[in-house]
Order: C-alpha cells, then structure tokens, then sequence
C-alpha cells in the first residue's frame, strides 16, 4: 500500500492528499501524472502530480469527487492506495527550453478549477530556476478558489478572477488577460492555460487573436491514461494525438476543441463509446497502448 500522510478538503468537492510514493517523487517532472487504484479491484484514475518532494518521497495530488471511484477516494483512501502507476506523461516543454529563452519569455498561467493544480509545479520550478511568471487563477466565486496560498507564493504575480465579482477582478480568466494586456500594460509572449475544455477554447481564441503562442493541458478529457480507452483522442493540426501519452500538453492554437468537447460527451455514454468505435475503428486508440509503464 502507499500510504496517505495527510488528506484536506479544499473547495467545491476538491481534496488534495500527500502520499509516499518513492519512485514517483524521485524521477516525475511538472506537467506529469499518476494512475491511482485504490484497492485491487478499484477504477484506475489518472491524477495531476500537484506537488513533489524528492527528499520526503512524498507525492501531492489533487482530485474532484465526481463519480463512484473518486467518492469512495474521499472516503476510504486514509489506508492508502493499492498502487500507483507513474510518472506518465510528457513533462512540461518548459523544463526542456534552453535557459537563455525562457529568460526571455514573459509566461502568463492560466488556471481554473482544478486546473490549478497542475500550475502549481510548473510555477514552483520556474521559481526554483530563476524564472518569474505571472498566474491568472479563476473560480464562479471566492469559495470555490483553491490554492491561492501555494501559488501566490511562486508566482510573480497572482491575479484571481471571479465570475460573480466576490473576490479579485470581476468576470472570468480570459475577461482578466484581456484586462491585463489591454488596461494595464502587461506583456506576455507565452500562455499556459489549464482548466475547463471551454475556457481553454476561448482563451485560445482570444491569445491566437492576440499573436501569443499558448499552451494548453488536456488533462480533462483523460480516462484510462494509458491510451486504450480512446477517451483523450483529439485532433491537433492535421495529427491525431491521446493526450496521455502524446500529452497532455499540446500548441492550443491547433487544437480542435468542438472535436474534443463532443467526442467527451459521446464517451460518457456506452451507445456513445460504441460509435466511435465504429467510425474511428483501430484509430480510436494510440499506437503507443500497451507499452512498459513504471510502477512507483
């Protein structure tokens, strides 16, 4: 088993928990994730690696409660988990850039909902090397906020966006980039957005408008995180691409995202699954399924 060390609710069914997990903590970069079962029999679910410590071997992640397996997480995982499969995933271009580019990039993230929590790594290791970035975080309201305290304390700047105006800029994280860029001067050459597939779409809209190249996590339409299920097929460019093993990180600017947002409709469904399979056929899952996997 791999033991739970501490477990806290934060907002809006979100909790986040640290676990030993040595292998994970020793080898994972941001941008990555883990599967997690939490018994023998349990669903296998991908989670964001929100947080690492690689003297510790502790893990943090971050998980919504938004079906059976993720309830049952909530309330049966203080004896652990099973197994956790890991690191997956392509880490962030950002630890691969040569350190005189990202000296000269102006980073902007983007974050809503639990999106935030994949942010939190990304920011902390540009801070850990020298590099300052600024951090949209959003939410309907202050209550669903999460993470503020952690990101505020990497972040250049922290700016909270509110849709209903309780807390920080009124309207939401595109609304508060438009704002920023256009209202108060700032100038970015590079946007990270992480959130809801529909903020994505717009955000990316807004930043191809704008002439800033934008990077988007696709984290959210991730099922099985191995690339048999299908669910992460999307179309990038003229490629098809699975998000968990070619991504999750992908150019938004090439993404089709009604593509993507549809085919995560229809997957929900077994009349759903059943029809892609039989217009995609052998194409609905990666060629890459089914290779070697490191078991933390």
């Amino acid at each position: 088993m791999f033991k739970v060390l501490s477990k806290k609710y934060l907002a809006n069914r979100i909790w986040t928990a640290v676990v030993e997990a040595p292998n994970v903590a020793r080898t994972c970069l941001p941008g990555q994730f883990v599967i997690v079962r939490l018994d023998e029999k349990g669903e296998r679910i991908p989670l964001t690696i929100c947080d690492y410590d690689r003297e510790k071997e502790t893990i943090t992640i971050v998980y919504q409660t938004v079906g059976a397996s993720t309830t049952r997480m909530s309330k049966e995982d203080d004896a652990g988990y099973a197994d956790i499969v890991g690191p997956l995933g392509r880490p962030s271009d950002l630890c691969f850039t040569a350190p005189e580019v990202l000296a000269k990039e102006k980073v902007v993230f983007m974050a809503g909902g639990v999106g935030t929590a994949p942010v939190l790594p990304q920011i902390k290791w540009m801070k850990e090397h020298g590099y300052e970035a600024d951090v949209i975080v959003g939410a309907r309201t202050k209550e669903l906020l999460i993470l503020q305290d952690e990101l505020r304390e990497y972040a250049a700047n922290l700016y909270v966006a509110t849709d209903d105006g309780s807390f920080g800029f009124k309207g939401n994280v595109n609304d508060c980039l438009k704002d920023l860029i256009g209202n108060q001067g700032k100038k970015y050459t590079k946007v990270i957005a992480i959130g809801p597939m529909i903020m994505m779409k717009f955000v990316c809209l807004t930043t191809k408008e704008l002439g800033i190249p934008t990077v988007v996590s696709m984290n959210p339409i991730m099922v099985d995180g191995t690339g048999m299920c299908g669910a992460c097929r999307l179309t990038v460019g003229n490629e098809i691409k699975f998000a968990c093993v070619d991504g999750p990180e992908f150019d938004g600017h090439l993404i089709d995202f009604d593509q993507a947002m549809t085919r995560a409709r229809m997957y929900k469904t077994e009349e759903g699954r059943k029809m892609l399979a039989l217009t995609e056929g052998d194409s609905m899952h990666s060629p890459d399924c089914g290779k070697p996997q490191v078991m933390a």
